[in-house]
């Protein structure tokens, strides 16, 4: 997965490239180019705000019976968080070269939480929550220039507070787990920035925060390991304004209008909200899927124009390795040690899809910032087993469900103008596909009227980059 998100992170820099690839294609009949990007010295220090939302996917593994293995899920906190960064830049080259290195800190407050997850057996029940309230980063950065925009990757130090709780009730016992600590790690992520006029900028980000992973030993009901591995997507806006910088006035909007086909590549990272009952042994389970993997398709559309407004439709199809094969409730003993049982899932988003409106407004002639939304479909898969005891002579049963689900999706993104037919963008996007729901018995027909009922919720977000060619 560190992989994954590196080359996620580090491919925008290429976006910055482009002009030479395209350079190297077949000549063909010139149309009318955009206007020329103005001389722009990205030197010198800033100050801004910034504001987004965090995905975590952080697991959890709670040896609760002394056996490894007992409960291993993921919860996933979310929300809002906003703060503020300082950074310096330095452009190289006598004649304003096109490579900007640069340093920045930020500080954040965020209320990332989930306390979703809920384990409820018979007359006992144990929950699990985490927060991340506030973190910070200090980075580096290197960005390829054109003009007044800026693609750059970046890379650092990470810090963050890490709330982790549980609590353990069995009538008529019950106690309380509770850790607070600050937590480090690194941080790796891309954005573009571009001068929006005057001596302001304002960017678009992603960042993959790790703070690594802690063991304690709970006080609850009986003393054993909880481990956790903290993991948040970080996605963000910013504001900033250059101090000393020379004031910069935006020119006439390039050419959008027009029908464009492209591809594009990115990673997905879920927040399937699920359930399992089984009545008859008074056990109901809440708790998430985090399917997780990288994406990559296609897509079509159109654009109009009005002035420094662009309006359009796109249309995209993708292939993707989204997948979660590590959630295990209810006891999860090892198949050799009788009295357990035993709830293991495997669900996939194997392939989605989107028709969405866009509109966007032009912050310089080649800079492209826009919302979209629309509809959301995709083929969904969840295999489900619960067995009671070893070898299966209790209950024993199991599901494999697909079926393509449709819900909806928005998000926003940049989109920059290579040439005058080329163009290159990164873009983020929530969807919400709806459930997929499984009833199912013992696989040998011996408890007649025993049902499992279980239900996820496709749901999640995707960071993607593309490149479009305007026809």
């Amino acid at each position: 997965m560190k992989m994954r998100k590196y080359l996620l992170a580090t491919a925008l820099v290429g976006l910055g490239s482009a002009p030479t690839i395209a350079a190297d294609l077949a000549a063909r009949p010139y149309t009318k180019a955009p206007a020329l990007a103005a001389v722009y010295d990205w030197t010198g220090f800033y100050i801004g705000v910034n504001a987004g939302v965090g995905l975590g996917r952080d697991r959890f593994q709670h040896d609760w019976l002394g056996e490894e293995g007992i409960y291993s899920f993921y919860t996933s906190p979310q929300g809002g968080f906003g703060g503020g960064q300082i950074g310096y830049n330095w452009q190289t080259g006598s004649m304003l070269g096109p490579i900007v290195l640069g340093v920045e800190a930020d500080i954040q407050g965020a209320g990332l939480s989930d306390d979703r997850t809920n384990f409820v057996i018979g007359t006992s029940k144990t929950t699990y929550g985490q927060k991340l309230d506030w973190f910070g980063t200090a980075r580096g950065r290197i960005g390829i220039a054109n003009g007044p925009v800026l693609s750059y990757v970046t890379a650092g130090y990470a810090v963050g507070n890490v709330k982790t709780n549980a609590t353990q009730a069995a009538a008529p016992f019950a106690a309380a787990f509770s850790t607070e600590r600050t937590q480090s790690g690194w941080v790796v992520g891309s954005g573009v920035e571009a001068a929006l006029g005057g001596n302001w900028t304002g960017k678009i980000e992603y960042l993959y925060l790790n703070l690594g992973n802690k063991t304690d030993i709970s006080t609850l009901l009986v003393p054993t390991p909880i481990n956790t591995e903290i993991r948040e997507n970080i996605f963000r806006v910013g504001l900033n304004y250059r101090i000393g910088g020379k004031a910069y006035a935006p020119v006439v909007a390039a050419n959008w209008a027009g029908f464009y086909l492209g591809g594009n590549f990115g990673s997905g990272t879920g927040r399937d909200r699920s359930s399992l009952n089984l009545p008859a042994a008074g056990i109901v389970e809440t708790f998430n899927l985090a399917p997780d993997g990288i994406n990559g398709g296609v897509q079509a559309g159109y654009n109009w124009q009005a002035a420094n407004w662009v309006f359009g439709l796109e249309a995209d199809i993708q292939g993707s390795t989204q997948k979660d094969d590590k959630t295990c409730v209810v006891f999860c003993l090892p198949s050799s040690i009788p009295g357990g049982v035993r709830a293991a899932y495997d669900a996939t988003l194997p392939w989605f899809g989107t028709v969405r409106g866009r509109l966007g407004y032009t912050i310089t002639p080649t800079l492209l910032v826009y919302g979209t939304g629309g509809f959301a479909y995709g083929g969904a898969e969840v295999s489900s087993s619960v067995n009671t005891t070893p070898g299966c002579p209790g209950f024993c049963g199991g599901l494999t469900s697909s079926s393509t689900l449709t819900g909806w999706a928005a998000g926003g993104g940049l989109e920059y103008m290579i040439s005058p037919n080329w163009t290159a963008k990164l873009e983020y996007w929530h969807y919400d596909l709806g459930s997929l729901s499984q009833t199912f018995g013992d696989s040998f027909g011996r408890f007649p009227g025993t049902f499992v009922n279980t239900s996820t919720n496709f749901k999640g977000d995707i960071v993607r980059i593309g490149a479009n060619y305007k026809f």
